[in-house]
């Protein structure tokens, strides 16, 4: 049952991390059509179809691809989310399998954001 364990993080945790980190890695694993409609700042699109061949890619190549530093697997600052946190979950849980045993899903995840927001 190990495998199911899904660390999580709140808006506000999230919003202090947007604000102080260089090194956060916030991914977006929605469609491209949701992600057309609105992000989170500084998040990358990687939908979740996709997470575990980009998370599995050699450096070199997630960096080209994504454009930014594949984030080593100790990061404590690798967060995931959707649009209303199930498939965040999912990702979550892949990131997880994958040796990223510090990766998090924002619960709340876009619904919350832009509501929080105001966009």
């Amino acid at each position: 049952m190990a495998n199911t364990v899904t660390k999580e993080i709140s808006y506000e945790d999230l919003k202090a991390l947007l604000g102080k980190s260089q090194n956060l890695l916030l991914v977006d694993v929605r469609s491209q059509e949701e992600v057309d409609k609105g992000r989170i700042p500084g998040s990358i699109s990687i939908p979740l179809n996709t997470v575990q061949a980009a998370f599995t890619m050699e450096s070199e190549e997630f960096k080209a691809k994504y454009g930014v530093t594949k984030p080593p697997l100790d990061t404590t600052e690798l967060v995931f989310h959707c649009q209303l946190g199930r498939r965040g979950a999912v990702a979550t849980s892949k990131a997880f399998e994958l040796g990223y045993l510090n990766a998090r899903n924002y619960t709340g995840a876009y619904k919350e954001w832009s509501e929080k927001e105001g966009k």
